[in-house]
């Protein structure tokens, strides 16, 4: 990537005019340890760099302005590598531009993704420092600057819900003295967005910053923030219809973002959309690797693996286990990603983990092993537990409850191990592991009132959060769970009122369907069944449908 040798020189000159004579104890910031990404824009998808159109009329001087908006565009689709680029050519050529240096600690803090590391924190909080030193900053600047201080201010005493509610509250604030500015309305939105407990089933702070989004669109309709975060605002079950017109559109708006091909495949998720899911993955991994080899990588990109767990999912609920399986396989000779993060880590335990459990292969769940083995898995507790989830099953449904046990323990030594890191959320997601594998051994060792109890429990619980906004969903609904566990105890009323719960907010899911069809037709209700049936074959409409299921499902039709 081109260099550029003079940077710190120029920044340091800049700031030796720029800094406040009552800063004079102050070291010259130290531009240097920002280690500043650098070099030519690298995108992937169109040869026009499509990333849609920002028209931000604060941005340092008019010379700067198209750079400044270029960033932004990069920052509003989550391409942070290349807008902190972009931020970077406006410091070598501006040194004194404060919001430069506002955008670079923009790019180090993913409000939607996982937390920050130590090192994204460092660098944000450098940042700030050199942008609230420089001088002749209009009063606006301040705010903007101000506002994501609030964010990085105390970062090594103070979690990261607690500084992102500290965000919110300081766009919000920006906001409301500037209503007009529709960059700081669209900031807002994300920052209510990132903010939101998984567990308020309101939506407030989603349907606010949707609200706020909806008015803009009509002005700004090719802005890449308001249409990517419309699709994060609006996915949620219950809620992801009103999401579908920005998913519709975001691909066409900023092609050459590899991240908003795939972002639409959220909602098509939602909606249980399988091919529109497949196609935009399709998409956007074809975009990632194009990235990975334009822009060095050494391996494979993580937006890549990202793309991938997104079609294995649809292509499981179309039944069409062989596209699957080859996903499956080409996951298996990937050994290098850059960076290793949250998503890698999910990719790799989910997509195997799916696989095996969504087709019901007991035998082979049993025996997954975690890989790549020489992953960090011990910084990705959460994921490394789905491994030992999907253990646990395939250990039950194999009658082997010594192992089932084993599995257990693993799951609950992860569990306490979040909760000494104080991360409530995947805790959370990890006790609905170990209740819905408490349930299915109690089930095995006779315990029928304690197996449904435990495995309601998890349901409900499961009910109570949200997923991650990274994942397409859990490996395996636990109210699904909660209906194969009543199907097993021959109570199949009982059993269908779970399958249906699940659909509502989990949609064409293709075991949901088929157990759904079958306890209706133990329970005698045809008509019910004939209807999941024929949902189910139209789900799995394609020449590579291949399950069991399906031909249980044409053979009750063909009686009908």
């Amino acid at each position: 990537m081109k260099d550029f040798p003079t940077l710190k020189a120029l920044i340091l000159i800049a700031l030796l005019f720029a800094c406040n004579s009552g800063n004079k104890n102050q070291e010259l910031k130290e531009v240097d340890e920002l280690q500043l990404k650098q070099g030519e824009i690298v995108s992937c998808g169109s040869q026009d760099k499509e990333f849609g159109v920002v028209n931000f009329t604060m941005a340092c001087n008019d010379q700067m302005k198209g750079n400044f908006n270029i960033a932004l565009e990069l920052l509003h689709s989550f391409e942070y590598d290349e807008s902190e680029k972009a931020f970077a050519k406006i410091i070598h050529q501006s040194p004194a531009c404060a919001m430069a240096y506002w955008g670079i600690a923009m790019c180090s803090f993913h409000p939607l993704w996982e937390p920050p590391t130590e090192s994204d924190l460092k660098k944000g909080s450098k940042a700030i420092e050199i942008a609230t030193s420089i001088r002749n900053k209009s009063d606006k600047e301040e705010a903007y600057i101000a506002a994501v201080d609030a964010y990085y201010h105390d970062w090594s005493t103070t979690d990261h819900k607690t500084r992102s509610i500290n965000f919110e509250k300081a766009m919000e604030q920006l906001y409301q003295r500037y209503p007009d500015d529709h960059e700081a309305a669209i900031v807002y939105a994300l920052s209510l967005v990132g903010a939101a407990n998984p567990s308020d089933k309101t939506y407030a702070k989603q349907k606010k910053a949707g609200e706020l989004l909806n008015a803009l669109y009509a002005q700004a309709p090719n802005h890449p923030g308001i249409i990517h975060y419309l699709i994060h605002a609006y996915d949620y079950p219950n809620i992801a219809t009103l999401g579908l017109p920005a998913a519709r559109r975001y691909a066409d708006v900023a092609p050459s973002s590899a991240h908003a091909l795939h972002m639409p495949s959220h909602i098509f998720t939602r909606l249980g959309f399988w091919d529109d899911c497949i196609n935009s993955n399709t998409s956007s991994v074809s975009a990632a690797k194009c990235y990975a080899e334009a822009a060095g990588i050494n391996g494979h990109w993580d937006e890549e693996l990202h793309g991938i767990d997104y079609i294995v999912y649809a292509h499981l609920q179309k039944a069409e286990n062989k596209q699957a399986q080859q996903q499956w396989d080409y996951l298996k000779t990937i050994r290098e990603v850059y960076p290793i993060n949250f998503k890698v880590a999910y990719a790799f335990a989910a997509i195997p983990s799916r696989y095996v459990l969504e087709n019901k292969m007991w035998k082979e769940a049993a025996q997954l092993t975690i890989s790549p083995s020489d992953f960090p898995w011990e910084k990705f507790q959460w994921q490394k537990a789905i491994f030992h989830f999907t253990n646990l099953l395939g250990f039950v449904h194999t009658d082997d409850l010594k192992d089932a046990n084993f599995a257990l323990t693993e799951l609950k030594n992860i569990h306490e191990n979040l909760l000494k890191q104080k991360d409530s959320y995947k805790a959370t997601q990890v006790m609905i592991q170990i209740n819905t594998g408490q349930a299915w051994i109690a089930w095995k060792s006779g315990k029928n009132n304690e197996a449904v109890r435990l495995m309601q429990e998890a349901a409900d619980l499961e009910d109570g959060t949200e997923k991650h906004p990274v994942t397409p969903g859990p490996v395996i609904p636990a109210r699904e769970l909660l209906g194969d566990l009543l199907m097993e105890m021959n109570n199949p009323s009982e059993a269908l009122l779970a399958y249906e719960s699940d659909l509502n907010t989990q949609p064409n899911r293709f075991n949901g369907l088929y157990g759904a069809a079958m306890a209706s037709k133990k329970n005698n209700d045809m008509a019910k069944a004939t209807l999941y049936f024929q949902q189910l074959m139209a789900l799995a409409n394609s020449k590579d449908a291949n399950r069991p299921e399906l031909l249980e499902a044409r053979a009750f039709l063909k009686k009908k």
